[in-house]
């Protein structure tokens, strides 16, 4: 025995020596850092797990040239330090990433010590500075603490770094704030949206939002914003704003000098004219006495300006050119000095009238006590206050008038919400979009269980009637009630651009206020260019019928050919009638996926003239799903649909399939998928298959079978641990006599009575996972059933 102890703390001797080593090493990194990343790769892999966020993050280069992966430090990391399991940790591919973003929010809103872990603590390790670049995804909550401390002047580092990655900002669990926790936001969002990557803002869990937060969001997001101080940072005007500023002001320089050679030709050929120089020269001395005023006004006051004083002054100084030395007595820092951003004149000299027509009014109204341009308030409040006929160009189609064609177009025209608009105060166009400047905007907006009052869906509603970039639009639980026609008033404003992105809509609340296939073919008729649809009520609202005076009905609109590939519809327990639907499957020929959820068969015949109808009118469908539709007395077009060659996905899922059905019924289920070489996916939750059902379903895999399944969800069917075991156990039979050669890889098992014989349910699943990849869940089957006889 004295040898083989010998022998063994001679093999120990070497590795603890070598870990001795390794530990001093990552001490010394700071001196040792460049001859460490020339290591060999084996002597490496032993050090890397010893060194420090800081210095692991560095080394990701010197690993990649040695063959080796960080991605099982990072993931020790995680669990080590994060202690919980990710969402959806099979799907994560990189966990330096979501490591480094998780560690930046937790540091951020302060759940996160890092002297807790000793690989967080390194003196030259800043955690939000170095963690910045990782983040692509933000969610800020609560008060905004984040915000305020991200617009902090030492973290001026950390928002340039955000502004590069950052792609996605939520927002979850709101409350109210006061103004300077405001003006924060404002230079977050105009930093990371307007002058940063974000490309979706998304809203989450608001039950009592704030007008003043939600419009502020909202319209930063569609790009809208006026300047002022909001968007200094640190009393510096944004730097960025201003370098764009400058080219524009050197181009409208240049343009303004070739008009001035343009008009002396003019006038030394006589022309209708005569009296134009004269009006140039008011027009000059106009616009410098504004100026001078403004440089006056622009030093903020005390209380708060009233919401409508600096409204057209905004409006004029979006059409006036602010020259920087129109001052007399040279140059002096004014108001254009203070703005970020302010737009060049680019009209014509027959414009220029009205123009100083309107900047003559600011004059007069920004003369009291309270002028303060640069107050915050001045232009969210415009959103329930502002007068939309002063404000609206009588000479240009309005907000307010496409609100309006939204009923009195073509008869393609989407349902109207004008008159709803008008009863709660107004057309779509609540607040005037030319007095602010355009920046840059995000292409996905998602609102969830956010209330949106008739005020916030008017200005929803004009935000989305220019919001060309936007490619995503959610609106979930919202409820929104009538106001939906407002909102449908601002899409169909945005269709009529032609440079208009919107891709995907999905519309979810609990009542619906018009029939759910009503509201597909006006969304469709309006946006033919749509990909994806998705509807969806919980409730059908008593009062649907009543509709505004002079809406019409959308069940006769014409839908033109549409590029749809994805529909989904949750009907309110309406009835599913064909021919309403048939317009839009007729419509959607490149339609690849559709939903049915909560519908209601009429008539035994409605869901075979459905088939027909998807046979000869979409030859692309791919996938096809229903939800929670009755189908217990449907077998043969179950069994149609389970051989047609065409669909790859199929989903019956609480449909009732085996209610009133005998074994032959199962047994043609059966044979019918082993036929079908074209169909990959089969998703059965919620059928009470059971244990012999889900073992006769081993049988699509016997060596007979020509089936190509390649995922198979058995969700909620009251499967035990014993018949799961039998399942195994037959499919591991017929991959023997295959010779291995089986293309199943995935089973879905989610909320099963698998905890019933807890060592048989481990013992099945680690057989199965040696089979195929399993998702399953620690389910209650106790409290379930406790939970279902509680509400019989």
């Amino acid at each position: 025995a004295a040898p083989v102890s010998g022998a063994m703390a001679a093999a120990e001797g070497p590795r603890s020596l070598f870990a001795l080593s390794a530990t001093a090493v990552s001490h010394s990194m700071g001196a040792l850092e460049r001859d460490v990343w020339a290591l060999p790769g084996h002597l490496l892999r032993g050090l890397l797990p010893l060194l420090t966020v800081f210095r692991l993050e560095r080394a990701e280069g010197a690993a990649r040239r040695a063959g080796l992966s960080t991605q099982p430090i990072w993931r020790k990391l995680w669990d080590d330090v994060m202690k919980t399991r990710p969402p959806n940790s099979e799907n994560i591919t990189c966990w330096r990433k979501k490591f480094l973003e998780t560690f930046f929010s937790n540091v951020l809103h302060g759940v996160l010590d890092v002297s807790s872990d000793w690989r967080l603590n390194d003196h030259h390790f800043s955690p939000l500075l170095h963690s910045s670049p990782h983040v692509s995804q933000l969610t800020l909550c609560n008060m905004l603490q984040g915000a305020v401390e991200l617009t902090a002047e030492h973290n001026q580092k950390v928002l340039e770094n955000l502004a590069g990655s950052l792609r996605i900002l939520k927002f979850q669990h709101l409350l109210s704030s006061d103004q300077s926790i405001r003006r924060s936001l404002v230079l977050l969002l105009h930093r990371l949206i307007h002058h940063g990557s974000v490309s979706q803002v998304s809203m989450y869990s608001w039950p009592v939002p704030d007008t003043v937060l939600l419009v502020l969001i909202l319209s930063m997001s569609a790009g809208f914003w006026r300047s002022g101080n909001a968007l200094a940072y640190h009393s510096s005007p944004c730097g960025l704003c201003r370098e764009a500023d400058k080219a524009q002001s050197q181009a409208s320089a240049q343009e303004r000098a070739e008009r001035g050679r343009y008009d002396e030709r003019e006038w030394s050929n006589g022309g209708n004219q005569k009296g134009y120089p004269r009006a140039l020269e008011e027009a000059d001395a106009e616009v410098n006495g504004y100026r001078a005023e403004a440089c006056l006004n622009s030093v903020p006051s005390g209380p708060r300006s009233p919401p409508l004083q600096n409204q057209v002054c905004e409006e004029a100084s979006s059409k006036v050119p602010c020259d920087r030395t129109g001052i007399q007595g040279g140059s002096s820092p004014c108001i254009s000095d203070q703005l970020s951003c302010h737009p060049i004149l680019r009209k014509t000299h027959q414009r220029l009238k009205p123009a100083v027509g309107k900047k003559r009014r600011c004059l007069r109204r920004s003369r009291g006590p309270y002028a303060d341009p640069e107050d915050l308030y001045d232009f969210v409040f415009t959103v329930a206050r502002e007068d939309n006929s002063e404000l609206l160009d009588k000479n240009s189609p309005t907000e307010g008038e496409n609100a309006e064609n939204w009923t009195s177009s073509s008869p393609g025209s989407l349902c109207a919400g004008h008159a709803v608009c008008k009863k709660r105060g107004g057309s779509a166009g609540i607040f005037s979009l030319k007095a602010a400047h355009r920046f840059r905007s995000v292409s996905t907006l998602e609102l969830f269980s956010i209330p949106l009052t008739g005020k916030t869906c008017r200005t929803l509603s004009n935000l989305l009637s220019s919001w060309v970039s936007l490619e995503n639009l959610v609106l979930s639980y919202n409820g929104l009630g009538a106001n939906i026609f407002c909102v449908l008033s601002g899409l169909r404003a945005l269709s009529r651009h032609s440079d208009c992105h919107l891709r995907v809509v999905r519309v979810s609340d609990v009542f619906s206020h018009m029939p759910c296939m009503e509201l597909v073919r006006c969304i469709l008729s309006a946006f033919p260019q749509l990909h994806t649809l998705s509807v969806s009520f919980d409730l059908k609202n008593q009062l649907e019928g009543n509709r505004p005076e002079g809406n019409p009905s959308c069940s006769e609109v014409e839908i033109p050919e549409s590029c749809l590939e994805q529909l989904e519809i949750r009907f309110p327990r309406e009835p599913l009638h064909t021919t309403f639907l048939l317009p839009v499957l007729k419509a959607s020929k490149s339609l690849q996926q559709l939903s049915l959820d909560s519908a209601t068969l009429p008539c035994s015949q409605e869901l075979g003239l459905l088939l027909e109808a998807l046979k000869e009118r979409n030859p692309n469908l791919k996938k096809l799903s229903f939800h929670d539709v009755n189908l217990a007395e449907h077998q043969k077009e179950v069994l149609l649909l389970l051989q047609d060659p065409v669909l790859q996905e199929i989903t019956f899922s609480f449909c009732r399939l085996f209610e009133s059905s005998t074994t032959e019924f199962l047994s043609e289920i059966i044979n019918a998928v082993k036929r079908n070489s074209s169909l990959k996916s089969l998703k059965l939750p919620g059928n009470r298959l059971g244990n012999h059902r889900l073992v006769a379903l081993a049988d699509i895999f016997s060596e007979d079978s020509s089936s190509s399944l390649c995922q198979l969800d058995v969700s909620s069917n009251c499967i035990k641990p014993d018949g799961l075991l039998e399942f195994t156990k037959k499919l591991e039979g017929y991959i023997q006599q295959r010779g291995g050669q089986i293309q199943f890889t995935h089973l879905r098992l989610f909320q099963n009575w698998l905890d019933q014989d807890a060592e048989t349910a481990q013992e099945a699943l680690r057989r199965l996972k040696a089979v195929c990849s399993v998702v399953n869940d620690s389910w209650d089957s106790s409290q379930a059933f406790a939970d279902y006889i509680s509400v019989m």
